[in-house]
């Protein structure tokens, strides 16, 4: 080995040496960017379209579904007796179902026991103004009245009067008189008011619902009249005779309805029926004109534990107490 070092190799070696400190001290760079992402659920929003000729800024009405109560026909069931046992005018289960003769249904026909769903109600809120969409011209609107836009004439309604309109007439022995005739037609046409505490007598109501109700038996009461009994329980012996509460037309003379026995439905008028269950015979058929007082069954104890008439009065096919319209025995 030489004794003398090469001056030159040394400078390159501290050269190097330089040149590495230099790199080991300059920023590293960022690591390369993946286009690898990890997978994100996407929860899908519904868009809600409207109507291509839909107004911008328009209130779409709410829709009302119809869910309606099913009931299939069993053998021996008629319209008068479903409606009985639901509680339902027959009349608007006939119309619900589309039925033109009542009598006419058939076991495994299925009849709606409610009404159909109503039309929906538009909104009433109006929308908040859209940039760059005009305003449409306010309504004014009365309660029964259709709308009129704001500016036009108004014409006289129940709830509001426009006419005829107050003016100053020339004073004259004539247009004094006129007046005073003006006047008294009026007062004899708007009725005059009750006197604040007195007692105004209730106008009779449309129809034939005036009846003088009797006691179908004679007996103590078992049982009054609740939501879940829909009647009343009056004692007796077997074979008592149960008499028509009221004249009328049979509906129903069977034991068709579950829980009632052999059972007799009365209808009085448009509005009101009578029922007469837990009978040991029935002496009257479908469709037969009934008197008042009249003989139609005989007690008995079908459908329960004990001898008893169970009675009902119905208006519309809605359940009343019986008590509130029979005379005191």
């Amino acid at each position: 080995m030489s004794k003398f070092v090469n001056p030159n190799l040394i400078a390159r070696l501290v050269a190097f040496a330089m040149i590495a400190m230099l790199a080991s001290c300059a920023a590293p760079r960022p690591a390369p960017v993946s286009d690898s992402r990890p997978a994100t659920a996407i929860v899908e929003t519904p868009v809600t379209t409207k109507p291509a000729d839909a107004a911008p800024g328009a209130t779409e009405p709410a829709k009302v579904a119809d869910s309606p109560r099913l009931h299939v026909v069993q053998r021996s069931e008629t319209l008068y007796s479903i409606a009985f046992q639901n509680g339902l005018d027959y009349r608007e289960l006939a119309a619900w179902n589309n039925i033109v003769n009542p009598a006419v249904i058939r076991a495994g026909d299925t009849l709606r026991l409610n009404a159909p769903g109503a039309t929906p109600a538009i909104a009433t809120t109006s929308p908040l103004p859209q940039p760059g969409v005009p305003v449409a011209t306010p309504l004014v609107t009365t309660t029964g009245t259709a709308p009129v836009p704001e500016g036009s004439p108004l014409a006289n309604s129940a709830q509001m009067k426009v006419e005829p309109k107050a003016g100053r007439v020339p004073y004259s022995d004539a247009a004094y008189a006129k007046m005073q005739a003006d006047a008294g037609v009026a007062a004899v046409a708007m009725p005059v008011p009750a006197a604040p505490g007195s007692i105004v007598p209730a106008q009779p109501a449309a129809g034939n619902d005036n009846i003088a109700w009797a006691w179908p038996v004679k007996g103590k009461v078992l049982s009054t009249y609740t939501e879940i009994s829909k009647g009343i329980d009056i004692a007796g012996k077997r074979s008592a005779p149960v008499l028509a509460a009221a004249a009328g037309k049979v509906l129903h003379s069977g034991s068709a309805i579950r829980g009632y026995g052999r059972l007799i439905i009365i209808k009085h008028n448009d509005t009101w029926l009578s029922a007469y269950a837990h009978n040991e015979k029935l002496l009257v058929n479908e469709g037969d004109e009934i008197k008042k007082g009249q003989k139609i069954a005989e007690m008995g104890s079908s459908d329960t534990d004990s001898v008893k008439l169970h009675f009902e009065i119905r208006n519309k096919g809605k359940p009343v107490d019986p008590l509130k319209f029979l005379p005191p025995q």
